[in-house]
């Protein structure tokens, strides 16, 4: 098994950032350098976390070699007469055992040294340019570059300026000559001090609100009052995306019109059209007049430079929106169900009924087993009492980081509950145990930061929309953070358990992730000082989440948070209740036509399909014995008219008329061989048209 465990888990985590990619970008429409980008960023992050147990369990094993190495050559020095009676030696010697995952030694070194620097090259050079040239309206590859120059013009100068500023500081002051080795150093101690300002304040939040959440989610009722909240925003927000989508829309028309087919700055036009959404492109389509030509004289034009920032706009107003419209459906889906949810709570059947069927086709495993019984029990049952002893669990965990975050620096006694847990199986040389609890610590922790970065929004400018809604510059934004905010995690997971010895200040076997960020004892301050009281302040981020001060205070702002006790949050409720119940009502009209006309087929369109000709002769014969019997010319105008589209859908909209096939353009002719007589067809026909003329003209 030897290296055969960091193979396997490199191609599973490459398939998990395979996987989280595809739900929230598109690789259909994203540009390929984005979605390479963020993939590789994610990968690397994600693969520290998963290689990290690994790497303490190989260290572990290293350091119990050294010792009985150590000890054995002790003993054999100390020994001074030989007796033969006596074997000290393999008395003394301790059986140390490999680790199924055992990693060779100088694997590991390289392995952290290629995935650290390589994200880091990412997060602070590569992805902020791929920002901007993702973000760029620019027409060509040369302009989309130029843009993403000029716009991190700022952000690399301050690199190179505080890089020449200490390499300055450093050729006149002799005293303070550093070596390649502490310049490395001081950069990996700036980067992780950045990104454990940042990972303390994300782990405050995620601590205490991911068990939250599951214990809210078992309230009764308390999943579909925000559901209802969340309607009422986004529908807000909804309708302000489309009304910026019309704007952009018209002042793309006018350009469009203005410019015609000869122009030379028509081929970008043509471009941005081909960002529009279709329904758009077919009117600008229609009101084009493609002969004729421009006059350079008489006319004003709109510069390159002007189209290039109407490019970006409609990139930016398209996505939006349509990324209103998907999270819209998806928000409808979760408030009929929760309120099916309600509904079959009371239910005596104990058989989940839903209000509609389901959007997505269930396989054929999926019907067997989750049964509409099955279901029942899990959603009005047990999910509720799933939900609460997660909650208690992932609670306890947030207690026991708490407590580890203010007591990792004493280590006589050992008050951090990881270390503890991870010295005890030490002594026993359980690995597996070693590896699992090291996994469980990380992944919560991971949980509580990456959670809290996938749910945070800043505006409109990063949001991580899932089903494919993410948008190329929150996905390189996200890389971007995960590539600073998993380093520091790690290494503050290590100070956590005691591997990290410029913390711990433990003589022990350095983990390979540890000895490529140096010593910290460079620079003494921040190892002594700052990584060790820092984490503290977890303690009163917790406090402030748990008693809703970042809540409270966007409201006060006048961004409208959920909350129980407040006015504006009933209000909301109460519109997104109405809304949600405008939604199902037209969503049954649309139903229930669908089944009547399926109803109606399957009564008549076998006797239609047998018997065509027979049809019509009977319509003809009908129609000459009303026009003999009435002489009324305009009943067999009426008679025969054909019923447009309009008309059918009016049509549809009357619950209490028996609804007509509208499978072809005249009125199915089977319906004019009823048992009632030849006229019952004719007078059918004569009221639908004229309920639907009613129909119109209110």
């Amino acid at each position: 098994m030897s290296g055969a465990a960091l193979a396997i888990e490199v191609v599973v985590v490459f398939f998990l950032a395979l996987f989280l990619l595809h739900h929230y970008g598109d690789f259909r429409k994203q540009q390929r350098m984005v979605l390479f980008g963020t993939l590789l960023a994610w990968f690397l992050c994600f693969l520290i976390v998963f290689i990290l147990p690994l790497d303490v369990s190989t260290t572990i094993y290293n350091q119990c070699k050294n010792d009985n190495g150590e000890h054995v050559v002790m003993m054999l020095s100390n020994q001074t007469t030989p007796n033969p009676s006596v074997s000290p030696t393999k008395s003394a010697k301790k059986v140390c055992y490999k680790p199924w995952s055992y990693i060779p030694d100088g694997i590991l070194p390289v392995f952290w040294r290629v995935v650290y620097w390589t994200s880091q090259c990412l997060t602070w050079l590569l992805l902020p340019f791929m920002q901007s040239y993702a973000r760029s309206g620019g027409f060509s590859i040369t302009g989309k570059i130029k843009t993403a120059i000029i716009e991190n013009a700022i952000y690399y100068g301050t690199y190179l300026l505080i890089f020449g500023s200490l390499l300055i500081y450093v050729a006149v002051h002799p005293q303070w000559h550093l070596s390649w080795y502490e310049l490395q150093t001081i950069g990996i101690t700036a980067a992780n001090t950045w990104g454990l300002f940042l990972l303390v304040l994300l782990l405050g939040y995620g601590l205490v609100e991911i068990p939250r959440s599951y214990w809210n989610a078992a309230r009764r009722g308390y999943l579909l009052e925000k559901t209802y909240f969340k309607a009422a925003k986004l529908m807000t927000e909804k309708a302000d995306a489309k009304e910026n989508l019309e704007d952009v829309m018209e002042e793309v028309r006018k350009v469009s019109e203005s410019i015609k087919y000869n122009h030379p700055l028509r081929k970008y036009i043509d471009t941005i059209l081909r960002k529009c959404p279709v329904d758009y492109q077919e009117k600008m389509g229609r009101n084009m007049d493609d002969y004729e030509d421009y006059d350079d004289k008489h006319n004003t034009y709109p510069s390159e430079k002007s189209l290039v920032k109407l490019h970006k706009q409609v990139i930016y107003a398209v996505q939006r929106h349509n990324r209103t419209q998907v999270q819209w459906r998806i928000l409808l889906e979760q408030a009929f169900h929760l309120e099916d949810v309600a509904k079959n709570e009371t239910s005596s059947s104990h058989v989940f009924v839903r209000s509609f069927a389901s959007p997505e086709q269930r396989g054929l495993v999926s019907s067997f087993l989750y049964t509409p019984t099955v279901e029942w029990y899990w959603e009005c049952l047990l999910r509720q009492w799933f939900y609460r002893v997660l909650a208690l669990v992932l609670s306890v965990f947030s207690v026991a980081v708490v407590w580890s975050e203010c007591t990792f620096f004493s280590t006589r006694p050992v008050l951090s509950l990881f270390a503890v847990f991870i010295q005890l199986a030490e002594k026993d040389y359980n690995y597996l145990y070693i590896e699992m609890a090291c996994f469980i610590t990380i992944f919560f922790l991971c949980t509580c930061v990456y959670s809290t970065v996938f749910r945070i929004r800043v505006f409109n400018y990063y949001y991580l929309a899932s089903h494919h809604q993410t948008d190329a510059y929150s996905l390189q934004f996200s890389g971007m953070l995960f590539c600073r905010l998993t380093p520091p995690l790690c290494l503050n997971f290590l100070g956590l358990i005691h591997m990290d010895s410029a913390i711990s200040h433990q003589k022990k076997e350095q983990t390979a992730y540890t000895s490529i960020m140096g010593s910290m004892r460079v620079l003494s301050f921040i190892a002594d000082g700052f990584y060790i009281y820092y984490p503290m302040l977890i303690v009163l981020l917790c406090i402030a989440t748990y008693f809703s001060f970042g809540t409270r205070c966007l409201n006060l702002l006048g961004f409208q948070q959920f909350m129980g006790d407040n006015d504006m949050t009933s209000d909301l409720i109460d519109e997104g209740k109405e809304l949600i119940r405008r939604e199902k009502r037209k969503r049954q009209r649309v139903e229930d036509g669908e089944n009547r006309r399926r109803e109606w087929r399957e009564r008549y369109g076998n006797q239609r399909e047998d018997y065509p000709a027979r049809n019509r002769n009977t319509y003809s014969e009908l129609k000459e014995a009303s026009n003999a019997e009435t002489g009324n010319a305009s009943r067999q105008a009426k008679f025969s008219r054909s019923i447009t589209r309009p008309e059918r859908d009016r049509l549809e909209l009357l619950q209490d008329v028996e609804p007509l096939d509208f499978s072809g353009d005249m009125i199915s002719d089977d319906l004019l061989e009823s048992e009632t007589g030849s006229h019952t067809g004719e007078r059918y026909l004569s009221m639908s048209v004229s309920q639907s003329r009613i129909f119109d003209d209110v």
